[in-house]
């Protein structure tokens, strides 16, 4: 299991890594709001451990940011506040679960586990493109041969078209999926995401089309 660490006080992002790394998970642990809220845009992980005070951007601001784009990964909150309202305003903001600090390593690592256990029991969501298959949950690209690496970004533009059935989907509308509404980032970046997905996807007998004045189709094999 891959893990995304967010958490601003080395000594304990350092103990925790450390810890859930001797539990055999991979972690990716990072330290600020706003690049946490870039790296889970593009990258993928199993489970967020995320600090509600950090620099940059709050914890439940990242966490709304994720549940806005559909992303549904589980998500545990940290943090040193122990009051009912706190508690509340994060799992009403989408958090799975909540840790108040200081707490033992042995009840984070029994939460995750928990986490882990109802993601597994869950029923797969996914789409079915030509010979591959897209699943949702985590979300991830696979072909017969396992599974394709693909960018996350990249992923949420070829979700979004899928979930479209062949309709054509706008720039605006493909931006706003892969960053959340509001975003500044150009447009153009959508058309890097195309190219690169219709590269990828070619061999598989899947087309992007263009919809001129309108966006983008994806077009599966017959």
């Amino acid at each position: 299991m891959r893990i995304t660490l967010v958490e601003d006080n080395t000594s304990l992002r350092k103990g925790i890594t450390y810890r859930l790394e001797d539990e055999g998970y991979s972690v990716d642990a990072l330290a600020d709001g706003l690049q946490a809220a870039d790296f889970l845009r593009q990258e993928d992980s199993d489970l967020v451990i995320l600090d509600i005070n950090l620099p940059g951007q709050s914890g439940l601001d990242v966490l709304s940011d994720m549940r806005q784009r559909n992303d549904p990964r589980p998500v545990i909150l940290l943090t040193a506040r122990s009051g009912t309202s706190d508690r509340v305003r994060g799992l009403d903001a989408g958090a799975d679960d909540y840790l108040v600090k200081p707490f033992a390593m042995e009840e984070l690592a029994a939460r995750i586990r928990a986490l882990a256990r109802r993601r597994d029991t869950a029923p797969r969501r996914s789409i079915t493109l030509g010979s591959l298959s897209l699943d949702l949950e985590p979300l991830q690209l696979l072909s017969q041969d396992g599974m394709i690496d693909v960018p996350r970004r990249e992923l949420g533009v070829l979700q979004t078209l899928a979930e479209a059935q062949g309709s054509a989907v706008s720039k605006e509308q493909l931006l706003d999926r892969v960053y959340g509404a509001g975003s500044e980032t150009d447009e153009k970046v959508i058309e890097v995401y195309v190219s690169r997905l219709r590269k990828r996807l070619a061999r598989f007998d899947l087309r992007i089309t263009v919809r001129r004045g309108i966006g983008y189709a994806l077009e599966l094999p017959e």
